[in-house]
């Protein structure tokens, strides 16, 4: 019954003071906008205005309505403006989804200049070690899938954006803290500290310690980084982590990185959308900024 078109009209009267005026502002004939007012008048069943000589004078339910237009249309611009940015891409909502727990420390670094670029995009991270990133992709769970293990299925694009090298984290004082490198039959006394993931998940069972049939004396699983680290730290087991989280590390913990084998374990991070989301402004400004920091680091 009432649209915004009467909400503007009674606004526009009670602001410039006449019909004529109102008119004018609204882009309208005086007659078109009093046949808008006397057809809502007909529909609501009730007089908004009433002369007094040459001025008009709101009747009760006016004043009403001039109080709600007061109310309403400046959250109506607003909604207005904001799906104009959703529209235009200045605003909006990005959902990242973490297969890789030491990831988080990097997309830490990359967020930042990202949501300084684009300061009306929120971003939304969820991580979580069995995380179905693929499903919650197709989903629409998630925009982004940031992982290290990317699996070529149709309807996903996946790009890797950042190179590095998983390595075995050692005490500083431990005996293979002085070599090059490591062979796998050396890890069969250790224990292994890893994140709860599946072997099947985990580089250094996959391409180091299975093919040359080798398990450690025991593996223990830990989420937290430093936890992980602090073990190792006391000269209680092994760990496996991206080397440049290493270096980071290096500063607070008495560890030291050595290579997996002679030629290493190396590894890219990706990043995986659909593919129909190949030319959504967000993903590709998100995919630029990341490719732009590695390139700085």
């Amino acid at each position: 019954m009432i649209d915004r078109s009467h909400l503007r009209i009674l606004r526009e009267i009670d602001s410039q003071g006449s019909l004529t005026a109102a008119a004018k502002a609204l882009h309208l004939t005086q007659s078109a906008l009093s046949h808008k007012i006397i057809r809502l008048e007909e529909q609501i069943g009730t007089p908004l205005w009433h002369k007094e000589g040459r001025n008009l004078k709101l009747t009760q339910a006016g004043s009403y309505l001039l109080r709600e237009a007061k109310r309403v249309l400046p959250q109506l611009e607003r909604i207005d403006e904001v799906l104009d940015q959703y529209a235009k891409g200045e605003k909006g909502v990005l959902n990242i989804g973490m297969e890789c727990h030491p990831c988080y420390q990097w997309l830490l670094r990359v967020v930042n200049p990202f949501l300084q670029q684009w300061s009306d995009v929120d971003v939304d991270v969820t991580q979580k070690f069995q995380f179905g990133g693929l499903a919650a992709l197709f989903n629409y769970e998630i925009d982004l899938l940031v992982t290290p293990d990317p699996v070529l299925k149709e309807g996903v694009v996946f790009e890797p954006v950042f190179p590095y090298e998983q390595v075995l984290v050692v005490n500083e004082q431990h005996p293979f803290a002085n070599q090059d490198w490591i062979a796998p039959e050396q890890i069969i006394d250790q224990t292994l500290y890893t994140y709860p993931v599946s072997i099947e998940r985990l580089d250094i069972y996959q391409q180091f310690l299975l093919p040359a049939n080798c398990l450690p004396k025991k593996q223990k699983a830990l989420e937290a980084t430093e936890m992980m680290l602090q073990m190792v730290a006391t000269n209680r087991g092994v760990a496996t982590l991206p080397l440049w989280l290493v270096n980071e590390y290096q500063k607070t913990f008495p560890i030291k990185a050595v290579r997996l084998g002679k030629k290493g374990i190396h590894k890219h991070i990706h990043v995986g959308l659909r593919s129909s989301d190949i030319d959504d402004i967000h993903l590709k400004a998100f995919i630029e900024v990341v490719k732009g920091f590695v390139h700085k680091s």
